[in-house]
């Protein structure tokens, strides 16, 4: 979903972190309300003061996303849901889950949260805007509290749409899955009527280009082409994880690993490993223990005429969680592990930390594909017995 990113601060245990997207989308947002938006408030302001509200509009439109975004971080840990943190992006903010709601019931208050903040913040300025009309506050705050209001209000109301990822989706999912007690067919049913909401906002925007408003339009159909595809991704996820509910990373992991030393050349390297086994990291090894990692993004980082003059010593990374995972872990996390980091493949060691092999994001993606096309309904069931079991204890 994400491209480059960025860490900005931690409140509350949650690492905040911005996309190099938003940046732009920041600078957008600062242009149009000073010389669009602000204007059309109060037009014998000067210049200056407009940019200054411009730049204080966006600040206080990221500042709202990111308790936006915060409000479902809480909800989710307070239900025991583990989050990756915040990311703002193009199109808004998301608290990265790294797992699926526990229950409906997380679910729907860890959704609902979001839009509930932004309702209330927009309350709040709402509220100091009649205070200051009554008072007669200056112009330029009075501009500025009206425009957080409503533009708080919006994207509640915005948020509230049944759409994944939309908060409303989430909030329908959540309905639909206390109902059948089947998180795969609520998941499959919210994403069909997302999918069929996306391709709704891609034709407004093609009908609004074709009225004249090409800049709104275009933004339109952006938006519905990454509801689009966020509602397939949603359903797709659920799928993989029903897939490897489970199955351990032992019955996946290759045990002849492939190997290097700390001493091997970089061009060594590539020429005798990578373009040999195919693969994108390998171990490092030095007496039978384990050491580092290196892969593909540690030889790209030095050019290729001095390969002959760097080892591999010098590249590695450290054993961490990004890069390794224990045998007795469920092929789930070692899945989530891989999307998150983008890494093909994964070290397996025991507890002690000792190298035991390696685990291959192909291996996992071949037996996904034979086990949905052999036993497309088999996870659906299972979900839905465990749900019922679930229901039973309570």
């Amino acid at each position: 979903m994400f491209g480059k990113s960025f860490k900005l601060f931690k409140i509350l245990g949650f690492e905040v972190r911005i996309d190099a997207s938003w940046i732009i989308i920041a600078l957008l947002i600062t242009w149009s309300l000073a010389q669009g938006v602000f204007p059309i408030y109060a037009d014998y302001l000067t210049p200056v003061t407009y940019w200054i509200l411009g730049a204080a509009g966006a600040l206080g439109l990221f500042i709202s996303i990111v308790v936006h975004e915060l409000s479902h971080s809480l909800v989710a840990r307070r239900f025991g849901l583990p989050m990756r943190g915040i990311t703002l992006f193009i199109f808004g903010g998301v608290a990265e889950m790294d797992d699926e709601p526990p229950s409906p019931k997380a679910e729907f208050f860890m959704a609902i949260a979001g839009p509930i903040a932004s309702i209330i913040i927009g309350l709040f300025f709402i509220g100091l805007f009649s205070v200051g009309r009554v008072l007669f506050w200056p112009t330029p705050p009075m501009i500025l509290f009206s425009y957080l209001g409503t533009i708080n209000l919006i994207l509640a109301a915005f948020n509230l749409l049944p759409a994944f990822p939309l908060d409303g989706g989430r909030v329908l999912r959540s309905i639909l899955w206390g109902w059948r007690k089947n998180l795969r067919w609520a998941t499959r049913v919210s994403s069909i009527i997302s999918s069929s909401f996306g391709l709704a906002l891609v034709f407004l925007g093609i009908f609004s280009v074709l009225g004249g408003g090409l800049v709104g339009g275009i933004w339109w159909a952006l938006i519905g082409l990454f509801i689009r595809s966020a509602s397939k991704m949603s359903y797709q996820s659920i799928l993989v994880r029903e897939a490897l509910e489970g199955e351990h990373v032992d019955r996946f992991m290759r045990k002849d690993a492939i190997t290097v030393s700390p001493d091997t050349t970089i061009d060594h390297l590539v020429e005798d490993y990578v373009y040999r086994f195919h693969f994108k990291s390998y171990p490092v090894v030095q007496d039978s223990q384990p050491l580092s990692v290196v892969d593909l993004n540690d030889i790209k980082r030095i050019p290729q005429e001095e390969w002959d003059s760097h080892t591999v010593n010098e590249l590695a990374k450290p054993f961490s969680t990004d890069n390794t995972i224990e045998i007795d872990e469920n092929a789930i996390k070692a899945f989530s592990v891989m999307n998150k980091t983008g890494n093909s493949s994964l070290m397996v060691v025991d507890h002690g930390g000792k190298l035991l092999g390696v685990v291959a994001l192909q291996d996992l993606m071949k037996f996904l594909s034979l086990k949905l096309d052999l036993e497309p309904h088999k996870a659906g069931k299972s979900q839905n017995s465990n749900d019922s079991g679930d229901e039973k204890k309570q």
